[in-house]
């Protein structure tokens, strides 16, 4: 496991002792495996689904990070990492990155119609609406 994506051996020995056990249901898969698939999400900002396949399951990976989210596991986890000291540098994730939704750049907002700037300065208007409009209305001779 000496891929910088995996969790190394000192910070799986800090992190393992915290993780929940005895949990009712189906036996959880390799927590190691899938804790570093979200660790590897996190970071790099990809989608869930384009998580490489060495971490198991995109629906696994997900599924986990998400139900322990709702728990507020999470929050308890790296709680109990702090006060414990010394946490190895893979586990932190550097919060001043921002991932934004693709479509998040702007677009046009709404499909409003904006009066052209010549009407605040009693200007001829910029748009050819209106005249066309009140030539297709004309009687035709």
């Amino acid at each position: 496991m000496s891929d910088p994506d995996w969790l190394s051996d000192e910070a799986w020995g800090a992190l393992e002792p915290h993780l929940p056990k005895n949990r009712p249901g189906a036996p959880r898969v390799d927590d190691r495996r899938v804790i570093s698939g979200i660790l590897h999400v996190l970071r790099s900002g990809c989608r869930w689904k384009d998580c490489p396949p060495e971490f198991g399951p995109a629906t696994t990976i997900y599924n986990r990070y998400n139900r322990w989210s709702a728990q507020g596991l999470w929050h308890k986890l790296f709680a109990r990492l702090a006060a414990a000291g010394n946490i190895p540098d893979e586990l932190s994730i550097d919060g001043t990155h921002a991932k934004a939704h693709r479509s998040a750049a702007g677009s046009k907002k709404g499909s409003r119609r904006r009066r052209s700037a010549g009407h605040g300065v009693d200007g001829q208007a910029r748009s050819t609406l209106w005249p066309t409009l009140k030539a297709s209305r004309l009687p035709l001779s």
